[in-house]
């Protein structure tokens, strides 16, 4: 599933424009990314948690010339997903049902 998939999704389940689901969409990364540069946690109950990992630095080679390069350390985003997100996944005898259109208000 792409960005323009999940959009398309949103608009389609929550009847709204694909503009405002694209709002929607990106407000959402937005914030996520936000949260991430600024060293939080983003935890999804049922869904899982992401966070930043710390890479050391280290002494790696290009692999065409074999010549030793600095890889300077570095922030990672990292997703772990939850236990329910593993057993909706792993779960082959049940179907996730479809998201449903949202009621008229």
């Amino acid at each position: 599933m792409t960005k323009a998939d999940l959009i398309e999704e949103v608009s389609r389940v929550v009847e709204f424009t694909r503009k405002e689901s694209e709002v929607i969409v990106e407000a959402i990364f937005d914030s996520v990314v936000k949260a991430l540069r600024e060293g939080d946690k983003i935890e999804i109950r049922g869904f899982g948690s992401f966070r930043t990992r710390q890479r050391q630095s280290r002494v790696g080679r290009n692999p065409k010339t074999g010549a030793r390069v600095d890889v300077p350390a570095k922030r990672i985003p990292y997703f772990k997903p939850s236990k329910e997100l593993k057993d909706l996944v792993n779960d082959e005898g049940t179907e996730t049902p479809a998201a449903t259109p949202a009621p008229e208000l």
